[in-house]
């Protein structure tokens, strides 16, 4: 009998735990946390227990489909389908020039193949644009870290977490949406305080030292007002800000006005509470924010994210262990993403836009420089208004679900209408994006193929085949290799004979970059090392597990200094009225859930850990206001459409606010599409809607 021991990285969320396998004759007889990996040390949270389940769907896509005259989707084979996607997008692209079709990609699959996707559709098909669903949760604090520090640069360590006497949790449900990372909060000895700034008493607020039960969208009001107080009081670590930050002045004169007491209002805290929490995080020894999607999916989202750096950086709460302004990414590769797709940026953080980077890329992939776009892309909801024109006429969506997560979703359906060819290449035909399609790609799962993933932490993980994707199911890897071929542009590509190929080009790429990983010989140092968090250059080498940024005092602006940045506050884009009463937050309602559940709501034992049908939560007051009974239907209306869910009472919520869970369809359609200015990423955390019990007629 033969026997292997594999090790391979989660694909859920961006902890990047590591598990172990063993597998006997083709069969997995084992699959348990990697006890010695640094990120989970032994621990997962169900989703992770369950990583290879899905993968066994009797709804997996194991052969190409194409719709036929009739609308129904048919089985063909791989060459049929090469040459239909080559022929149909070659035709729109030739006739209507080259934006006029665009790809979407996601967080979700290995570096290696985020990168071939890049190169493929934008040098070799001639695109111009294309974005990833990671313009949905991390999109606001790349562009914050971005304009900030000069670079897409999350400065922590997951040791953090252990070391840091003051964590504040601001718009983040750690207990749920990252479990793991939770956990190692057991494993700090300080005399701690842990924080919680949330409108909801979620889980996470209700576990920590103290909730700080704030107004939706009032949190930048309240760090404004908290910077004016360590200002004002004389707490600024001056010497500091002189020599490594830059724009001290403007933000004192930006954040004068915001006294604790002209707050109260929009946050619904009392001016001794915020003169309290400035205080605290003044005597601090090592003070922390960690934030997620409560900050990301946000109207203002990069500017409260700045906010929270402008606070560490003038009181030296950074680049010291157990500190810094800490985000906590989303998706398993949404880190991977920002860097090394070759979307919104070049390769390593580049820039479309300058010639030298251009040339760059060219020489390393050896390609002429004009086949590389001299403009950057529309970001993801430009490209969907685009489609609306009938601009793009065609689409490729890879392994994401726009049909379940985009906010306003029903105007996508719409949308999609426009278009002349859309390609969905994922791993279920029942994906609510895939039963639209024109042509869909049978993928195979993170556990069915191999690349690397980067977690929260800069920690570049392996992604190692475990067992084989069913019927003619193939990598994305070995799909893009067909449709270079079939294109035209395989020998543009000849050289990325396996994914470590690929990998071996980004770390020259990275090249002295901020993100230089030119050190990283492949994946067996990897592997040994048990991940590598970037930079790892190769003119300086290093055996530390962990590594954390900015220690020296130097950023990767033009000048070396943190840029402290600050805007006005603007209204919420979609105000409550006496039709709307009601202002809806959204986010994970579970840590058994993933996203859509495409993956997740096909696992047995997670499914009874959950509820099966979509939920409000809704404070008792409101409830009974409204007379609404537990577990009774209510209709839940926004001025974009009415979804029918169950009414969950819960003192969770404070009055006026309800809650509904991402993962389920209902959601959604009531959403308000209104987007960050500097990042464009959805604010998913405020619309305006009307709850009532579902016999009653709506209110008008």
């Amino acid at each position: 009998m033969a026997t292997q021991t594999i090790r391979t990285t989660c694909s859920y969320c961006s902890v990047g735990c590591n598990f172990v396998a063993t597998v006997e004759d083709g069969t997995v007889t084992s699959w348990k946390p990697d006890k010695e990996y640094p990120v989970n040390q032994g621990r997962s949270c169900p989703k992770g227990f369950n990583l290879l389940e899905p993968f066994h769907a009797e709804d997996r896509v194991t052969t190409p489909l194409l719709r036929g005259d009739d609308g129904t989707l048919r089985p063909i084979s791989w060459d049929v389908a090469n040459k239909e996607f080559a022929t149909r997008l070659k035709g729109i692209l030739d006739t209507h020039g080259p934006e006029s079709a665009a790809f979407l990609s996601t967080g979700q699959i290995p570096m290696e193949e985020m990168a071939f996707l890049g190169a493929l559709g934008k040098f070799g098909m001639g695109m111009v644009h294309g974005d990833g669903n990671t313009r949905q949760c991390m999109a606001t604090a790349a562009v914050a870290y971005k304009q900030a520090f000069g670079f897409d640069a999350p400065p922590f360590t997951y040791t953090d977490f252990e070391e840091s006497d003051y964590l504040v949790f601001l718009g983040s449900n750690a207990m749920i949406s990252h479990p793991v990372l939770w956990n190692r909060l057991k494993g700090n000895k300080n005399e701690k305080k842990v924080v919680v700034v949330d409108p909801r008493a979620t889980k996470t607020a209700r576990a920590g030292d103290q909730h700080i039960q704030i107004n939706p969208k009032g949190d930048l009001s309240f760090l404004y007002a908290v910077t004016n107080e360590i200002i004002k009081n004389g707490w600024v670590l001056q010497e500091y800000v002189d020599a490594h930050a830059a724009g001290f002045e403007e933000l004192a004169a930006h954040v004068a006005s915001f006294t604790p007491e002209s707050v109260e209002e929009v946050t619904g805290l009392s001016a001794d509470m915020t003169r309290t929490f400035a205080r605290e995080f003044h005597e601090a020894k090592a003070a922390s924010f960690w934030w997620t999607m409560g900050v990301n999916q946000s109207h203002q989202g990069v500017r409260t994210a700045q906010a929270m750096i402008n606070l560490c950086v003038i009181t030296g709460n950074i680049g010291r262990p157990g500190t810094g302004p800490n985000s906590i990414t989303g998706q398993a590769n949404a880190m991977g993403s920002r860097l090394f797709s070759n979307t919104t940026s070049l390769y390593a953080g580049m820039d479309f836009l300058k010639e030298t980077d251009r040339e760059r890329v060219a020489a390393l992939l050896g390609i002429d420089v004009t086949r590389i776009p001299q403009q950057n892309s529309l970001p993801y909801h430009k490209i969907l208004e685009r489609v609306e024109s009938g601009d793009i006429k065609a689409l490729w969506i890879i392994a994401t679900n726009p049909g379940h997560s985009w906010i306003d979703r029903d105007t996508l359906y719409e949308r999609f209408k426009n278009l002349d060819f859309l390609v969905v290449q994922d791993l279920y035909h029942t994906t609510e994006t895939a039963q639209v399609a024109d042509l869909v790609l049978p993928a195979a799962g993170s556990g069915e193929k191999y690349g690397t993933f980067i977690n929260s932490e800069r920690r570049i993980g392996i992604v190692d085949k475990v067992i084989d994707p069913p019927g003619e199911a193939k990598s994305d890897f070995d799909i893009f290799k067909g449709l270079a071929e079939a294109w035209g542009v395989g020998d543009m590509f000849a050289q990325w004979e396996t994914t470590e190929d690929i990998f071996r080009f980004l770390t020259r790429t990275s090249e002295g970059r901020p993100c230089d990983i030119s050190g990283i010989t492949g994946y067996e140092m990897i592997k040994e090392r048990g991940g590598i968090q970037w930079p790892y250059p190769a003119n300086n080498p290093d055996d530390l597990v962990h590594r954390r940024l900015f220690e020296d005092g130097k950023f990767f602006t033009a000048d070396g200094k943190v840029n402290l940045l600050t805007t006005d506050i603007v209204p919420v884009p979609e105000p409550t009225d006496a039709a709307y009463p009601f202002v809806l937050l959204t986010g994970r309602g579970s840590t058994v859930q993933f996203h859509t559940q495409t993956r997740t709501g096909k696992v047995a034992m997670l499914l009874k850990s959950y509820p099966a049908e979509a939920y409000i939560e809704i404070s008792p007051d409101d409830a009974e206001r409204l007379e609404i009974a537990d577990g009774e239907m209510v209709e839940v209306s926004s001025r974009r459409g009415t979804s029918r869910v169950a009414a969950q009472i819960t003192d969770v919520m404070a009055p006026g606010q309800v809650f509904m869970s991402m993962h389920y369809m209902e959601t959604n359609p009531l959403t308000f599409p209104a987007f960050d200015p500097y990042s464009f990423e959805p604010n998913y955390k405020w619309a305006a809607v009307q709850v009532r019990p579902a016999a009653q007629e709506a209110i008008r």
